[in-house]
């Protein structure tokens, strides 16, 4: 008997096995595109610093969702007797994180912890600024019809349209309500959208824009009285759920988180909101939703178009909020007029759409400082997209 003949056949059998249970016998083009995608996520967030704390989680998340495994198109979700593996398998860790996600419980933690930052004194010392936000999101329901005109249903158009806010939890939120199938590219796109917000909001800025209006100098906004920073929240939660009940579960943890901050005995909670928590929802939010992101559902047609009307709906929001702020003027008295740089910040990109305000403005007049200014519609953004998600909730839902 030839037993170094069966010992070398008996190796090279199991060897082929092991292989065929590799990554690298499963691998495909696509894999390696989105892997490629993902690390160039994570090379935008640390060469260029572009939101860096989503970027970071998003692109390893794309990392780990495209690694090929061995039957992963056969696992019937439910089994525990499957490989417990991949985000969509049952029992696996990611498909743990990826449920608040697809049953939208990330999104108003978030909007808990970002209440806790928010400061509501520059949109209170100037209500009119609120306009500007509202403004801004005629980007979610111009992508909106665009969307219905491709041929999208009308709940996948607006989770689309819904970029516009440029408001990732939120549009996580409507797209875990209307369209489950599509959270994974609609949070990306929102993300991404974001993170070049100082490179698509300038150039639009200068375009509109006239030197002289460049140059506007607006009045110091006033002191507001703690009082007021209380009673903000309050009534700023009835009155935007009483209008769109829909919009509760965001609004609702917006202005709680707020109000946390503004009540100063509750310095804890707020700390821990803005602080730990809002850290550890985004660490999972981010890794969850780049697992979600996979080469059978991201490289195809319709995924290449959600991303163009993505960016097409942060451009028409950035444009609404500039080009409605040349229009008021036209209505305000010399001495009150504001300066349309601040425009772009009525999109919900807190801070770094105000930031941009700043930056664009302090080009043409080195002592005209926009920030605080721009702080009033960046808020009101935060609102205005949570309002537009909740209108559309409630008539697609």
């Amino acid at each position: 008997m030839d037993t170094t003949g069966n010992f070398w056949a008996f190796l090279s059998d199991n060897l082929n096995l092991f292989m065929g249970y590799t990554s690298f016998a499963n691998l495909t083009v696509g894999h390696l595109v989105m892997i490629a995608i993902g690390c160039a996520f994570i090379y935008l967030a640390i060469s260029r610093e572009f939101e860096p704390i989503l970027l970071i989680p998003i692109g390893f998340g794309i990392l780990l969702g495209n690694i090929p495994f061995w039957g992963a198109d056969h696992i019937v979700n439910g089994d525990p007797n499957n490989l417990q593996i991949g985000v969509f398998q049952y029992g696996s860790i990611l498909n743990y994180l990826y449920y608040g996600v697809r049953q939208g419980i990330y999104p108003p933690l978030i909007f808990l912890g970002i209440g806790a930052m928010i400061d509501f004194s520059a949109l209170i010392s100037n209500p009119k600024l609120i306009l500007i936000g509202a403004a801004a999101q005629i980007g979610v329901f111009g992508a909106y019809a665009a969307a219905l005109g491709l041929g999208f249903s009308p709940s996948e158009a607006g989770s689309i349209g819904i970029i516009g806010g440029a408001d990732g939890p939120t549009a996580i939120f409507l797209a875990s309500k209307l369209a489950p199938e599509l959270i994974g590219i609609i949070a990306v796109s929102a993300y991404t959208y974001m993170a070049l917000v100082p490179v698509i909001q300038p150039p639009i800025m200068r375009l509109l824009t006239t030197k002289n209006e460049r140059l506007i100098r607006m009045k110091p906004p006033r002191t507001v009285s703690k009082t007021e920073k209380i009673l903000f929240p309050i009534i700023g939660m009835l009155f935007t759920c009483f209008i769109v009940p829909s919009g509760l579960p965001l609004l609702g943890m917006l202005f709680f988180g707020n109000l946390l901050k503004e009540s100063t005995v509750t310095k804890r909670l707020a700390d821990t909101a803005k602080g730990p928590m809002i850290d550890i929802v985004t660490i999972m939010i981010g890794l969850a939703v780049g697992s979600s992101i996979q080469a059978s559902t991201f490289l195809t047609t319709k995924a290449l178009l959600i991303f163009v009307l993505g960016a097409a709906s942060f451009v028409i929001a950035t444009l609404g909020g500039v080009l409605f702020v040349k229009i008021m003027n036209l209505f305000l008295k010399k001495g009150n007029k504001i300066n349309p740089l601040i425009g772009n910040a009525g999109v919900s990109a807190v801070p770094d759409s105000a930031r941009v305000s700043q930056f664009v403005g302090l080009e043409y007049d080195k002592t005209n400082h926009l920030l605080m200014h721009a702080m009033g519609p960046n808020v009101a953004g935060v609102i205005g997209s949570a309002v537009a998600a909740g209108v559309l909730l409630s008539f697609l839902f």
